[in-house]
């Protein structure tokens, strides 16, 4: 089994040549970021991922969180880890200043969150369900709260969860049922929560939980659900955890992966809680949260499937079986000589760049949406995350399964038990489709939300810039760049004439648009993900001419080609598939299933 390396330089490029690094910069709180202290916080996390949190994913799969009477007792070694994560900073590198976060931009922490989830994504779901929390509070609650909470959540000190489901609501969250209860200055939260991850564990002193409750005369459905503050341990006049909480974790589930991971059933007991935000607007409020989560959830597939990549390069480069097409009488060479070996690793390696680069290019948009002076600088930005984070989550997360999928299969037999560690990550990554809204879910906001609500501008703002990038393919010289170009152009046409099917259907043939709403996700994201490579084969081609790393760069550029050539044109046909419509799907009865 290999060790995880993170793939810092494959990072620094994609920071450094697919993301204006200046621009970044020259936002108000990110003077200070530059190339050397992008390499430095990479280096420095690219060893807690490989030295620390990597050598105990293997055994918390085997050996994972285990519930007690007492409470949730954390995987083995994962406390000492969560320790060292802490004392590092790392809890609070993109968090705020004032409350002695580093302040340091979401590109750069988005990179660390890889080689978390790429090294241990048991591990790094704690910390990121913490800064979902964070966020939420930070924009939300009273300054009271933000007082007596935050500083600690952003050191770490302290962890948060999302608790939104329940037994009779998964996705339908106008089922909730739990209450809350006017009581002096705080509520009485009662109700059962289900699949709150990492909602009880023994790594710090306490938990604080944001949950979604009815309050006695909200209003029915989604309209009057409202957001509740409710730590595990009250806390005392000092500002310390004191007397405990009326919530308790009853059982936590027996998973298919992420075993180090607590899957926790929580319930509410008349505990006490504290109102974030206003009234009946709690679920408004708390996909502040849950759009935080699903960023980092599209991370995961990335991570996992780079991790998968490691795995599997170094498994192809060790084995040996068979004749291979380099094999001359009786010698026998590693199975990476075999032509579909090449053509898995090349399948995985490309898929992980892509995935990067559309990750890394959306969090700098964050940024600048945070902080950028302009103000229709920043609501342009908004708008392009907006667009992309169902792309991110849906598309990354779905590409996860199929690249750590390729990574058992590279393997062979070898790959189907555990020894390897190969199936790990297959299991791992299965959970990242479903929870934080299924791609179904995902896909349904896309084509809803986010292009037929404001009539496809968003996406024409980003067709745009894919065709600033095929003007300058037109100019560029080479083969390779050339070969990119014919693949590239037909697919942002094909990514244009969906937008446009969307907005011109989606009122009058819903069930159509909504049938299709799965493919066409999955088109936006594999155009996103050449549009990214074209990018980086015109970086790799202009650090060539300059006497760039002929080996470095003329692999990206060669990476870039065979998505281009291999991956790119599955954006046709799948809107061939999205516009062959519902007929089909809906037109048996149920019975007839």
């Amino acid at each position: 089994m290999s060790s995880y390396t993170a793939p810092v330089r494959d990072m620094r490029f994609v920071i450094g040549e697919l993301v204006d690094l200046d621009a970044i910069a020259a936002l108000p709180g990110c003077e200070d970021v530059g190339p050397d202290l992008v390499e430095a916080v990479l280096e420095e996390a690219g060893k807690l991922a490989g030295n620390v949190l990597d050598p105990l994913n293997q055994q918390a799969d085997r050996n994972g969180a285990r519930w007690t009477e007492a409470g949730v007792v954390a995987a083995p070694g994962f406390a000492e880890a969560y320790q060292q994560f802490i004392e590092g900073g790392w809890n609070g590198l993109a968090c705020p200043t004032e409350y002695d976060g580093q302040g340091l931009p979401e590109l750069l922490g988005t990179a660390t969150h890889e080689m978390w989830n790429a090294a241990n994504m048991a591990f790094a779901l704690c910390p990121m369900l913490t800064l979902g929390a964070i966020e939420a509070i930070q924009h939300y609650a009273t300054d009271e709260l933000k007082a007596a909470y935050l500083a600690n959540m952003v050191a770490g000190t302290w962890t948060g969860t999302m608790n939104l489901t329940e037994p009779q609501a998964g996705s339908d969250l106008a089922a909730v049922r739990s209450k809350a209860v006017p009581e002096g200055d705080h509520y009485r939260i009662s109700g059962q929560k289900i699949f709150i991850t990492w909602g009880d564990h023994d790594m710090t002193d306490n938990v604080v939980h944001l949950v979604l409750a009815r309050l006695p005369d909200a209003p029915a459905g989604v309209r009057g659900i409202s957001l509740f503050l409710v730590p595990k341990f009250l806390l005392n006049a000092d500002g310390t955890p004191g007397e405990r909480n009326t919530v308790q974790c009853v059982s936590i589930e027996h998973k298919l992966g992420i075993h180090g991971s607590p899957t926790c059933v929580l319930a509410f007991e008349e505990a006490i809680g504290y109102l974030v935000g206003t009234a009946n607007k709690g679920l408004a409020h708390m996909f502040t949260m849950m759009n935080e989560a699903r960023l980092k959830v599209g991370l995961q597939g990335l991570a996992q499937a780079d991790r998968a990549y490691q795995q599997a390069r170094w498994y192809a480069n060790d084995r040996i079986q068979g004749r291979t097409v380099v094999d001359q009488g009786d010698a026998r060479s590693p199975i990476i000589n075999h032509p579909d070996v090449r053509r898995m690793l090349m399948t995985m390696r490309a898929q992980a760049e892509a995935m990067r680069a559309v990750a890394y290019t959306t969090a700098a948009q964050v940024d600048i949406a945070r902080r950028h002076p302009d103000e229709a600088v920043r609501k342009a930005a908004q708008a392009r995350v907006d667009l992309m984070i169902p792309i991110v989550k849906g598309w990354s997360t779905e590409t996860g399964q199929d690249v750590t999928s390729i990574g058992i299969q590279v393997h062979g037999g070898m790959g189907y038990v555990e020894e390897t560690g190969a199936a790990q990550y297959f299991r791992d990554a299965r959970i990242t489709t479903i929870y934080e809204g299924t791609t179904a879910i995902q896909a349904n906001d896309f084509v809803g939300r986010k292009l037929a609500l404001d009539r496809g501008a968003a996406m024409q703002a980003l067709l745009a810039d894919m065709r600033a990038t095929l003007a300058g393919l037109d100019a560029a010289d080479g083969e390779d760049l050339a070969v990119i170009r014919t693949r590239l152009a037909p697919a942002v046409d094909a990514l244009e004439e969906a937008a446009d099917w969307v907005v011109a259907n989606y009122e009058a043939c819903q069930a159509d648009v909504l049938g299709a709403a799965f493919n066409l996700l999955m088109m936006a994201g594999c155009v996103c993900g050449g549009w990214q490579m074209a990018r980086a084969a015109l970086a790799a081609s202009a650090q060539l001419a300059a006497g760039g790393d002929p080996k470095f760069y003329g692999a990206k550029l060669v990476t870039a080609r065979f998505y281009a050539e291999q991956l790119l044109p599955r954006a046709g046909a799948l809107l061939t598939v999205a516009k062959a419509g519902a007929a089909s799907m809906m037109a048996l009865d149920p019975e007839q299933f």
